[in-house]
């Protein structure tokens, strides 16, 4: 009983603090969640020394974007949904035609930006990889979003669709860093 009063006590003022700051409680909850999965990621992928200016970037794309605008967009779909026969479903399928074709280029383009490249390496970032970062998203993503609308309760979905998030940039970094290695192996290559 003695571990479950703490872990109570933590829940509770989280719960406290989504209900008195919303928007705020939900940008560093998902802050706390990208910065930690691409830590995971980096270890996953046998890195020595881990990229902190990766863990910065994904934080502050958390911060700034993911924990702001899934509150608001989801806020939207509940309101637009309202009283509606299928409602579960057509918030879905808002989600899944609105928000996550934006969020996934906002990511590619931002996070390579917080890491320090160029506007040019944004771009490219999201030339090389939008459509199947996109299309594996639709794919995987689609049913836990779903369950997310179907079961949770509208004040606890973004804490949800971030740990869902967890594992989804886990699979996202991955791909970066992918991409970032094959694009030195061919710029090693046009200059030799």
């Amino acid at each position: 009983m003695s571990l479950s009063k703490p872990f109570y006590s933590l829940l509770g003022a989280y719960f406290e603090q989504l209900f008195n700051h919303p928007v705020r409680t939900k940008a560093i909850t998902s802050c706390v969640i990208a910065t930690s999965a691409n830590y995971c990621s980096q270890k996953i992928a046998g890195t020595k020394k881990v990229n902190t200016d990766t863990l910065v970037a994904y934080g502050l794309f958390g911060l700034i974007f993911t924990g702001p605008l899934s509150h608001l967009i989801y806020q939207w779909l509940d309101r637009i949904t309202e009283d509606r026969r299928f409602k579960q479903v057509l918030m879905l399928l808002g989600e899944r035609a609105i928000f996550a074709p934006l969020i996934t280029v906002l990511s590619l383009y931002f996070i390579t930006r917080f890491e320090g490249k160029s506007h040019e390496d944004g771009v490219s970032n999201v030339n090389d990889l939008y459509k199947m970062i996109l299309v594996n998203n639709w794919k995987f993503l689609t049913l836990p979003v779903l369950i997310n609308f179907k079961f949770v309760p509208p004040m606890l979905r973004v804490l949800v669709a971030n740990i869902i998030g967890f594992c989804w940039i886990v699979f996202l970094s991955a791909k970066r860093r992918k991409a970032e290695i094959l694009r030195r192996k061919a710029e090693e290559q046009r200059n030799s």
